[in-house]
């Protein structure tokens, strides 16, 4: 019988008493995104001490509403953009095989409905391939109109000619985030959800620590580090501005947001496992279509905004566009009333001196991500994309040992580093594309199947157990945490994660949560729903 390793419990109280003890720490990262979790998770694999605070819960923003692709940038390499694209392709055979429970290869179609896209778009994906080199996926195929519609039975017939197939890779995101957290935990660290940072401190006018506060229990606690790395996606300029002003300066803006919105429809609209990719739409977008999590998700935008909201709403125009650019290309055109669920995430584009935020300047400010320090030696970081998450935290490690703020270690400590669940390398994997169930929990499983209520289903994909082990052993504190990021029912479906939220609630309780917040659920739910967002 296989091994299983017990995971480490995240008992709320434990995590307090550890953060109250006043220890001094290497490193101390405020965000739990993608960016910070992975800066937390490579300083701690190189032994380093650390501590990780999060304001609201692992992932909640951004970090939890990409299009779910772990790819190179098809539309990078179209910018020319060769050595981002590049280094995302390197990342990308990193994180699949690190997490092969959470992220996977995917055919992507591109269909041709003019005679020149064919060899146009042909060439350029062989080029993808020849830059992927030995961690390519899988060659780019040219095929002919039988062909792509057996591959993409949902597309559009009428005047097609053939498509281009190529390799991509898609991901649950929120649970990666979420199993980053884990893998840290495990390596040392210490992260602490729900405790927001109030104020950097100074020693001799540079930072040397910050206070936090447990949003649950409402102490208050100083940490001091050696180093402090802003993480904070497209929030980083609130601690800039701090930083700044303890050094008597001001700090120019470094963050443009962009929005992306995604829509989420029954899988009927576009049967099958491969995702459909449309790189030119008519105001010069990608349009993706992709099977995840056994329903499909249109988007996305690229729409500039002047604020940074923590629950930003999809404009009418956004789901408008969505709408009529799917049906161009999709048998079936999908309306409002089909659509389960939307969401809006907030890119944190590192913004241009000379930008103005119109919406061209929003889609060539680059992708890239940006590491700087400030005034007062507060490290920030920001921009990127979620594929490159482990190099992006090797760069920001190596900027902060080139300032002399953390001891020197060799890097590479997660290159080959399995994130917790990962199972042993040649088992069955289940595509992501298919229904959410225990396969997501990887080497987990069996485990998962033995908490109470692994049999009683609240919704396809979500269990009693999952609830439980959320609560547990994934950090888990509200109903939100459970029904957005550990199970993912609010993004396939806002309606049925209302529905189901007061039971959740119940069993949170029972696991020792303080707020099981049924309520406060349902309204965000409705936020979810495309169908009120348009009513509205």
């Amino acid at each position: 019988m296989t091994h299983i390793p017990a995971p480490i419990p995240t008992d709320r109280a434990a995590l307090i008493a550890r953060l109250a003890e006043g220890r001094r720490y290497d490193i101390a990262v405020v965000g739990g995104g993608a960016t910070g979790l992975g800066v937390a998770l490579d300083a701690a694999a190189r032994g380093l001490s650390v501590v990780l605070l999060e304001a609201t819960d692992f992932a909640k923003g951004s970090s939890s509403r990409a299009t779910k692709l772990v790819h190179g940038g098809v539309r990078y390499l179209a910018q020319g953009n060769v050595a981002l694209v590049r280094e995302a392709l390197r990342e990308r055979s990193t994180l699949l095989a690190n997490a092969p429970h959470l992220a996977q290869p995917v055919a992507f179609v591109m269909p041709a409905y003019r005679f020149w896209e064919l060899p146009f778009y042909g060439i350029g994906l062989k080029l993808y391939d020849a830059l992927a080199g030995k961690a390519g996926l899988g060659s780019t195929e040219l095929m002919g109109r039988a062909r792509t519609l057996e591959r993409i039975p949902g597309v559009r017939a009428e005047g097609l000619m053939g498509g281009v197939q190529y390799w991509d890779g898609q991901f649950d995101d929120a649970r990666l985030a979420v199993a980053l957290a884990r893998t840290a935990a495990s390596q040392g660290a210490l992260l602490v959800n729900h405790c927001p940072v109030e104020r950097l401190l100074y020693e001799n006018g540079k930072v040397s620590g910050l206070t936090c506060r447990d949003a649950e229990g409402g102490g208050s606690y100083t940490i001091q580090a050696g180093c402090v790395v802003n993480a904070t996606g497209v929030w980083v300029d609130a601690l800039r501005a701090q930083d700044s002003a303890a050094a008597g300066q001001t700090a120019e803006p470094l963050v443009s947001p962009s929005q992306g919105v995604h829509l989420v429809v029954d899988a009927e609209f576009m049967p099958g496992r491969n995702a459909l990719l449309v790189p030119r739409t008519s105001d010069g977008r990608v349009l993706f279509a992709v099977p995840w999590l056994g329903k499909v998700i249109l988007g996305t935008t690229d729409t500039p905004r002047p604020d940074a909201v923590a629950e930003p709403r999809p404009f009418q125009e956004e789901i408008d566009f969505i709408l009529t650019e799917s049906a161009r290309y999709l048998r079936r055109a999908p309306t409002a009333a089909d659509v389960r669920s939307t969401w809006v995430g907030l890119r944190p584009l590192v913004r241009p001196q000379a930008s103005h935020g119109s919406a061209e300047a929003t889609k060539k400010i680059s992708r890239e991500h940006t590491v700087l320090s400030g005034a007062g030696g507060l490290v920030t970081v920001t921009g990127g994309k979620w594929t490159t998450y482990r190099a992006m935290a090797e760069d920001v490690l190596r900027h902060c040992e080139g300032e002399g703020l953390i001891p020197a270690r060799p890097e590479g400590a997660t290159l080959d580093l399995p994130l917790v669940g990962a199972p042993a390398p040649g088992g069955q994997k289940v595509p992501i594309a298919q229904a959410p169930g225990a396969h997501l929990y990887g080497s987990e499983a069996a485990l998962l199947a033995g908490l109470p209520g692994a049999d009683v289903w609240l919704a396809p994909g979500l269990s009693e157990a999952m609830v439980r082990f959320a609560a547990r052993y994934e950090y888990a504190r509200s109903v939100e945490d459970v029904l957005a990021r550990r199970s993912r029912l609010l993004f396939l479906d806002a309606a049925a994660a209302a529905a189901v939220a007061p039971r959740v609630a119940q069993l949170l309780a029972e696991e020792g949560a303080p707020r099981p917040d049924a309520d406060a659920f349902a309204i965000l739910s409705r936020q979810f729903n495309a169908t009120s967002q348009t009513a509205a």
